[in-house]
């Protein structure tokens, strides 16, 4: 993996991706705050050395390095995920490639199932914590140690200060956001009923089928992580309807605007 990291660095310091200060990857339906980027250069994934392919028809597969607020940024305009047939280290690839090229700070969003019936679809939850259903680690491969310390510790895999910046800009914005833990599963199918009643058991407030796999890499980098979730529909099994994906898309790009305020918001302060 140090080769093709190499290379693939390598390419991007060549087209122009010099010393950014925060990485930031873009949920399902959720590709809007490339509006707000002074964009210096944009590749598609497809002509990255060594890098996946977004295969899901919503999520763009480009990667853009500009200026959010003054600050250098790489943003991800569409992630990868187990359920396209990737592996976790496939998944987790562009975050190591972000750190090479010099992030500090990862921003991570996502569209997610609302488990916590308190919580309604439209409104943002910024994730405290996670549990990982994916049933693998993205750490988990032979010569992990040449990449950083294999038993990396999770004790705070979010920062409480971004947090907590998160939590004052949403209250100045008049924004409702919510705090929970995150719960990512493979998908692509959505949960059953029983499955639903089994997360929220666990102390699931939210579900998804991302963003678990790069914030444990995040970490393994020691990186400053933050994720916040657009809740896109409402998870209850004594009262469930046939999802449509359409519907969560909308949903999406409803409730993006806030997300926005938030990480443009934030990248102020960093």
């Amino acid at each position: 993996m140090l080769k093709y990291i190499e290379e693939t660095v390598s390419y991007l310091q060549d087209k122009g991706f010099e010393s950014p200060e925060l990485g930031i990857i873009l949920g399902t339906g959720l590709g809007q705050l490339i509006n707000n980027i002074d964009v210096i250069k944009e590749v598609s994934y497809n002509h990255i050395p060594n890098f996946p392919t977004a295969t899901v028809e919503f999520h763009k597969g480009k990667l853009i390095y500009g200026k959010i607020e003054g600050k250098k940024v790489i943003v991800m305009q569409g992630r990868f995920h187990l359920y396209e047939g990737y592996t976790l280290q496939d998944v987790t690839f562009p975050v190591r490639i972000m750190e090479k090229l010099g992030i500090k700070t990862l921003l991570v969003s996502n569209a997610a199932g609302a488990i916590n019936l308190n919580f309604k679809k439209g409104e943002l939850m910024v994730i405290n914590d996670h549990i990982n259903l994916q049933g693998g680690s993205p750490l988990a491969f032979k010569g992990i140690e040449e990449l950083g310390e294999r038993f990396t510790d999770m004790s705070e895999p979010y920062s409480l200060d971004i947090n907590a910046k998160f939590k004052d800009i949403a209250k100045n914005n008049n924004i409702k956001l919510h705090q929970g833990v995150y719960a990512s599963v493979v998908g692509p199918q959505l949960e059953t009923k029983a499955e639903y009643r089994m997360l929220k058991i666990i102390g699931a407030d939210a579900v998804g089928m991302s963003t678990v796999p790069e914030i444990i890499v995040a970490n393994h980098l020691n990186l400053k992580v933050a994720a916040i979730s657009v809740l896109t529909d409402e998870c209850d099994p004594d009262n469930l309807k046939p999802v449509d994906i359409g519907e969560i898309i909308a949903m999406a790009g409803k409730a993006e605007p806030d997300m926005i305020t938030l990480f443009t918001e934030l990248i102020k302060t960093l």
